[in-house]
This record gives structure tokens, C-alpha cells and sequence, in this order.
């Protein structure tokens, strides 16, 4: 099948902003790509479907007698790659913002346990400057939540260390301030004061984690430095650059955290996004459960 550039830029933009597995992005990228090849044969592209375009294809798919699972993984696929047009500049609007999704189970996405993220944030070596700019951004990652795109992304005037809070863009441009908690604060303060100087090149400008280079860092150079750390942790479970941050929602909801602040923390415009991760601590409570109760 003859690769389509805007299908390989969104599903690389995929792994790196939602760290989805292998499997399912090779699903994603198929579906589009069967897409744009029924829309090239009406003289369409795959930018400029409209709704009604959408829609059509739904029919045939119905015709075909696709299952609704699988009808709700192209609408998935569809709705991620128009959003991400829109983010990309590369379209003004969403045609499948009116198409609803068929109600499927919803997979739960992989975390860390607290002893797991302990030994992860441990692992890189602090007499070091890469190491402890490292540990910085795993500590503010792992006490904010923030998209990995968000904290490559942090500027200097970001960061209010006196009210000890964050302000971010999140998809959209749409700001929200996200607290730190003292551990975040403390390595950030060692950070600034240690490493961040002897980093900083007439590239980086204002970014709060420039490259070794000096230069602002890529989602995928933070992807690397992770993969490398969970290797000194000795985890073994697959990882993702999202990790993390189901790692920090995760947590707090165990801890007895409210799902709309958890929604506030994380900026999902939807409520229903954010409701995935009680699935996520049911399951390790119930984990534990039986792991330590005399009768589990």
C-alpha cells in the first residue's frame, strides 16, 4: 500500500503524544489509508473529506457488515487525525465533530505502581547535569501530569516557584495553572540554581529544558532519556511517553482525588476522557485486595 505522508506524521505524532502501542497505530494508519484510498477514487483527498463524505463511508462500511468495534476505531482514527490537522494548522475544522462514536469497552491505559515510579525517578544520575536536569523533568512530569509536548515545551516564565505552580498550554492553546508539590519544587530549585546554565546555547532562549546541545528538546529526546532510565530501574513493562502521566492520575485517584479536578489537572475538555482512569484504580485496588486481605 503506498504510504501516505500526513497518515505517517499523525500516527508518529500519536506515539509521542499518547503513547499508543504499536499495534494500535498500525490499526489507525490501515484505516486511514483505506480511507484515502476509497476518497482518491471519488477525486477527494483525505484533508478535505467533509461530513457528508464521513458519513458515506460509514454507510459502506455498515453494507460490509463491519462490527461496531470496529467502526468505532476508524471514527477514533478519524476524529485524532482531523484534531491533529487542526492543531497542525492544516485544516480549520473537525467534519466528524457531529458524528458520534458506538459505545465499546475502552482499553485502560498502562501505569506504573508507586514503588515502580520511585525507582524510575531514582535512576538518573544527579551528580551529572544531563542526570539532573533528567530528574527535574521526570519529578515535574510525574507531580503535574503534563502531555510530554507541554513539558518540552515549558518556558521559563511558566514557572511561578514562589506560589510553587505551573501555567501551561495544552491542546488548543487553552491555559490552565497546574500546582507543584515540594519534592518538584525542590529539584527544580536545584536545577535552575546547578545545571540549567551550563545547558542553555543561543538556541534554547527562554525553553526551562534545553537540549544537551542548548537547543529547546524534542518529545522524542525525552523519550529516549526515559527508555534509558526505566532501563537503570530495571522496569520491564512496556512504557510509553505517556507513562507518566497515567502514572500521576492513576495515584491520585487512590488517593482520593475527585474526578473533575483530576480532569482540571490533566486538561481534557471532556469528562468522559478523564473517567478511563477510575477503571485504572478499581482494578489496582482490587489488586491489592487480593494480593493482602487473609481472605482474598
Amino acid at each position: 500500500m503506498h504510504k501516505h505522508p500526513l497518515i505517517e506524521r499523525f500516527t508518529s505524532a500519536l506515539w509521542l503524544e499518547r503513547g499508543l502501542a504499536d499495534k494500535t497505530r498500525a490499526a489507525y494508519a490501515s484505516d486511514l489509508a483505506l480511507f484515502a484510498g476509497w476518497l482518491a477514487a471519488h477525486g477527494q483527498t483525505l484533508a478535505q473529506a467533509s461530513p457528508a463524505t464521513i458519513l458515506d463511508y460509514l454507510a459502506k462500511r455498515m453494507q460490509q457488515g463491519c462490527k461496531a468495534r470496529s467502526t468505532a476505531r476508524f471514527l477514533s482514527a478519524l476524529r485524532s487525525f482531523y484534531q491533529w490537522l487542526q492543531a497542525e494548522g492544516l485544516r480549520a475544522d473537525d467534519p466528524t465533530e457531529q458524528i458520534a462514536l458506538p459505545r465499546t469497552h475502552t482499553p485502560l491505559p498502562g501505569s506504573l505502581s508507586e514503588e515502580e515510579v520511585k525507582a524510575l525517578l531514582a535512576a538518573p544520575d544527579t551528580t551529572d547535569t544531563l542526570g539532573l536536569r533528567d530528574r527535574t523533568m521526570l519529578e515535574v512530569l510525574y507531580a503535574s501530569g503534563l502531555r510530554v509536548s507541554e513539558l518540552v515545551s515549558l518556558t521559563l516564565d511558566q514557572l511561578n516557584l514562589r506560589q510553587g505552580v505551573l501555567r501551561v498550554f495544552g491542546k488548543g492553546r487553552k491555559e490552565r495553572l497546574v500546582p507543584l508539590g515540594e519534592e518538584a519544587l525542590h529539584w527544580l530549585s536545584r536545577y535552575l540554581k546547578e545545571a540549567r546554565s551550563l545547558l542553555q546555547g543561543v538556541k534554547a532562549g527562554a525553553v526551562l529544558f534545553p537540549s544537551q546541545r542548548g537547543r529547546p528538546m524534542t518529545r522524542q529526546t525525552f523519550w529516549h532519556r526515559i527508555k534509558l532510565h526505566a532501563k537503570v530501574a530495571d522496569i520491564g513493562k512496556p512504557l510509553s511517553p505517556h507513562t507518566l502521566r497515567h502514572a500521576f492520575a492513576t495515584h491520585l485517584l487512590n488517593h482520593g482525588a475527585d474526578l473533575r479536578t483530576l480532569q482540571l489537572l490533566l486538561g481534557h475538555q471532556n469528562l468522559t476522557t478523564t473517567q478511563i482512569y477510575t477503571q485504572v484504580a478499581r482494578a489496582r485496588l482490587q489488586e491489592l485486595h487480593a494480593k493482602h486481605h487473609p481472605r482474598g
